[in-house]
């Protein structure tokens, strides 16, 4: 399936300085010295690759690597690799796949979920001490317009799976 051309209309002004911001975070939490940091914060010693993933099964119920391939958009052997680090490091498990048992499932251990906490607690202090000067008002409207701007992001989006659906935000809006 080809992707449609994009229509032939000017981003306005705004749209720009939202594409240009999103850049700059993006840029900001994904630099290997960031990442480093965070992992310290949460005494877990996983690369990025890895935390991706156990964030992606965190998120869903348990999925097929193919699946989490697909939902992360790398191909199936890097999740293959990195499920096997994270099996053999305790943080994942391989359960049958309840409509066709032949087929695995990958879900968290205690120690995955335990790990995944983590990564999040310290990833929400480091943000809450960024995000420190602002009012609980305003951090309200930006987590609303946060999480409006992902469901139009993700309503918009080409996907090849209809039926697959994105995780649940998790309690803030």
């Amino acid at each position: 399936m080809s992707t449609p051309p994009l229509p032939d209309v000017p981003a306005s002004p705004e749209v720009i300085d939202i594409e240009r911001a999103l850049t700059r975070i993006t840029y900001l939490s994904t630099r290997a010295r960031q990442h480093d940091r965070l992992m310290a914060l949460a005494e877990v010693p996983l690369d990025r690759a890895a935390v991706a993933l156990l964030r992606q099964i965190a998120d869903s119920e348990p999925l097929r690597p193919g699946e989490l391939a697909n939902r992360l958009g790398v191909e199936a052997s890097h999740v293959t690799r990195t499920v096997q680090q994270l099996q053999k490091s305790g943080y994942v498990t391989r359960v049958p796949d309840p409509r066709d048992r032949r087929a695995q499932r990958i879900e968290l251990t205690e120690t995955g979920r335990q790990a995944i906490d983590r990564i999040r607690d310290a990833g929400a202090r480091g943000m809450q001490l960024a995000l420190a000067e602002w009012s609980p008002d305003e951090l309200r409207r930006l987590a609303t317009l946060f999480h409006r701007m992902v469901d139009d992001f993700l309503a918009h989006a080409i996907d090849d799976d209809a039926d697959q659906q994105p995780p649940e935000p998790s309690g803030t809006a």
